[in-house]
């Protein structure tokens, strides 16, 4: 049957399932972004941001995508000639690595394989020779790994090194106290966690990296954004996407009348362990090693004689079920489910049961129900 893009089962890793709300805030005439009525909504939103990132410290927008938020950022502190100490082990965090190589840093990368943890022991050996800054992706969609954020701000810090991180899938669906984690500089993005539209990005800034930061550019100037949105009544230097602003501050909204960030963190562990426990009930691996998974990408291996495009493609004109393919290396050897945001358990069992059909329907046989049966199962925990 043909795919209906407002009815079906959305399982992406990102941009995510929106709740109605959050699309009906945008349904609002023009304003005027100078204006003191946008001045109070973007101040509510600033506050709701700080909130979530769990800091007393600025978190400013920035319109574009995550990606803009991570070169605001990392070119805020990066300057030419500057060692920088990159940490990947995903598509994420190479790209963050590539970012300050472009801003004239002096990179070191630390790789592991797409999916599995990184050395610690190597790089307790590399920020011990003394870089300014050390750069990693917090939560890595590409391979569903979850990496050590705190302990990796904790070493650096020892030995003088700023912090910058992709939070852009953890803030707002795992606890990601950046304060209290002492992280420099956070970035987040609209269309992940919070579960608004793409197109927004936010920038947490602690006082050891405000006062190391420089300016850089023209559009994407962390200092000069920093400082209109302080001085200037919470504004911006360019004109911001003032509906993404409407949507952002009801998705956070969303979020605190379902209970807060606790409920959050609580839900979207609960769904990404059914998700977990689903996979194996069929007879399907993981990419990451156990005690290492991302809680809002789970990354699933291909088991032998199922192709990608074919498999996801039914998925998605048979059943109406969307999830996310592999990048890099791992494409075509992995699909991935999001459980960010508005999924739940209900989105998870009609996913899966597309998911064994599909699977029995191409070759590989798995027992009807048993991924169901584990969502079911995980409902009455």
């Amino acid at each position: 049957m043909p795919f209906d893009g407002e009815d079906n089962v959305f399982l992406l890793a990102g941009p995510i399932k929106m709740h109605p709300r959050v699309l009906r805030a945008m349904d609002k005439p023009a304003v005027n972004h100078r204006g003191p009525e946008f001045a109070a909504l973007s101040k509510d939103l600033g506050e709701h941001l700080q909130q979530v990132f769990q800091c007393t410290w600025p978190v400013v927008p920035i319109t574009g995508s995550g990606t803009a938020g991570i070169e605001a950022a990392v070119g805020s502190v990066v300057q030419h000639g500057d060692k920088v100490l990159a940490l990947s082990n995903g598509n994420f965090g190479e790209r963050i690595g590539e970012v300050a190589k472009l801003c004239g840093g002096e990179v070191t990368h630390l790789k592991s394989e797409w999916g599995q943890p990184y050395d610690m022991a190597a790089f307790e050996r590399e920020v011990a020779k003394g870089p300014k800054v050390v750069v990693l992706t917090h939560n890595e969609t590409s391979a569903g790994i979850l990496n050590p954020l705190e302990r990796i701000t904790k070493l650096a810090h020892e030995h003088g090194a700023l912090v910058v991180a992709d939070c852009i899938t953890s803030i707002g669906g795992v606890d990601t106290p950046v304060e209290r984690w002492g992280v420099d500089l956070a970035v987040t993005g609209s269309q992940k966690c919070i579960g608004a539209p793409p197109g927004l990005a936010f920038v947490s800034i602690a006082p050891g990296a405000r006062a190391k930061m420089k300016p850089r550019g023209l559009y994407l100037n962390l200092v000069k954004i920093l400082d209109k949105w302080e001085k200037e009544n919470c504004n911006s230097p360019t004109t911001p996407a003032t509906h993404l602003y409407f949507a952002t501050l009801e998705g956070l909204r969303v979020l605190q009348e379902q209970g807060g960030l606790p409920n959050r963190f609580a839900k979207v562990r609960a769904t990404a362990q059914a998700t977990r426990d689903a996979a194996k009930a069929t007879g399907l691996q993981l990419l990451p090693p156990t005690g290492h998974e991302s809680d809002t990408v789970t990354a699933i291996r291909y088991p032998q004689g199922i192709e990608d495009g074919k498999f996801r493609g039914a998925l998605k004109d048979k059943h109406g079920v969307v999830v996310s393919g592999g990048q890099g290396p791992v494409k075509g050897k992995i699909f991935r489910i999001g459980t960010m945001g508005t999924v739940d358990f209900r989105d998870l069992a009609a996913g899966f049961a597309a998911i064994e059909a599909e699977m029995n329907a191409q070759g590989f046989k798995v027992h009807a129900g048993a991924g169901v049966a584990a969502i079911e199962h995980a409902m009455v925990r």
